[in-house]
């Protein structure tokens, strides 16, 4: 892990012991929270040891209000659901051990100023959080994590990435989020010369994201295929929406782009990072530039299935159902 706490072990152990003894009310004794739903696209994928993606599911319940709290949690050992309530503020990446729900309370759970790093780390659900003014990204998904499902978050004013996925990660589904104008939205891959480790890998869903005013990387894209970027709302992006990039094979399916004047990347390639291939299908574009396609794309279909609501609809569908305040804890 990239944090260097050690206590997570030996909490996990007494969180499990007070499960099993405190009396019916207690937090600790809680079993997991139930979600209503799981994830659509890869996070759900049976693979790699993993039956979908089911975070802390069979753990105890925690609440954190304070940044040492919630340090601690994300650090244990064996299956935990966290509830994140209030504002939380530290610094710097914090590595989350795997099989976690990071779950926020209501409308107001606010992670600010840090970020959540994934290092060879799986089965993680982060729900219902803003991630506000991240010293570095928001969240790092590396160094082979995979399982990993982002849904319903809102992410505003990281230093660098809001959501990255990189070396070799795999099975991660972001979904439902609401990205207010960031810059380097999403990177899938992190260098030219990461060919060896990252081809085969970097198995990617985004799906009914908002992308408002935001700028670039909704994704920005080297070597992973499939990566199935379907019904998202890209809205004033200022620089472009997806690139596909160093041989990456994206699928870019009914999305509404509105007032985007670069939608999509792949032939050219960009900036200095070779073309890759992008199969564009069923997208909407209002005061926007035409999707730059590319070659031909593994279908996604092969992996799992899905549901599209048409371009048209997206809007709509997706200012009533991306960010925080929608699931429930």
């Amino acid at each position: 892990m990239s944090s260097s706490r050690t206590t997570g072990g030996a909490l996990g152990l007494l969180l499990l012991l007070a499960a099993a003894l405190a009396p019916a009310g207690q937090a600790a004794e809680a079993a997991a929270t139930p979600l209503a739903d799981g994830p659509v696209g890869f996070a759900a994928v049976n693979a790699m040891g993993n039956n979908g993606t089911t975070g802390g599911a069979g753990g105890p319940t925690v609440t954190a209000t304070t940044a040492e709290q919630f340090l601690e949690y994300i650090d244990t050992v064996g299956p935990l659901v966290i509830h994140v309530q209030g504002s939380i503020n530290f610094s710097g990446k914090q590595g989350v051990r795997p099989n976690k729900t990071i779950l926020g309370v209501g409308s107001s759970a606010v992670l600010n100023g840090g970020g959540l790093d994934f290092h060879r780390s799986s089965n993680v659900i982060v729900r219902n959080i803003r991630f506000t003014n991240a010293d570095d990204d928001a969240i790092n998904i590396g160094q082979e994590s995979h399982h990993i499902w982002v849904d319903h978050n809102e992410f505003s004013g990281a230093a660098d990435g809001s959501v990255d996925i990189v070396r070799a990660a795999d099975y991660v589904t972001v979904s439902w989020n609401w990205f207010r104008g960031t810059d380097k939205s999403m990177l899938i891959g992190h260098s030219d010369g990461n060919g060896s480790q990252d081809t085969g890998h970097l198995k990617v869903t985004i799906h009914h994201n908002y992308f408002d005013g935001s700028n670039q990387r909704h994704p920005r894209v080297r070597f992973g295929e499939p990566v199935h970027v379907y019904n998202n709302y890209f809205r004033a992006n200022g620089s472009y929406g997806v690139a596909s990039t160093m041989n990456a094979g994206v699928l870019v399916e009914a999305n509404q782009f509105e007032n985007v004047a670069h939608p999509c990347y792949s032939a050219s390639g960009y900036a200095d990072s070779g073309p890759g291939r992008l199969v564009q299908r069923g997208n909407g574009f209002s005061g926007s530039g035409g999707c730059e396609a590319n070659g031909s794309v593994a279908e996604p279909r092969n992996y799992y299935a899905y549901t599209l609501d048409s371009a048209a609809s997206v809007p709509a569908v997706v200012r009533a159902g991306a960010g925080v305040g929608k699931v429930g804890s």
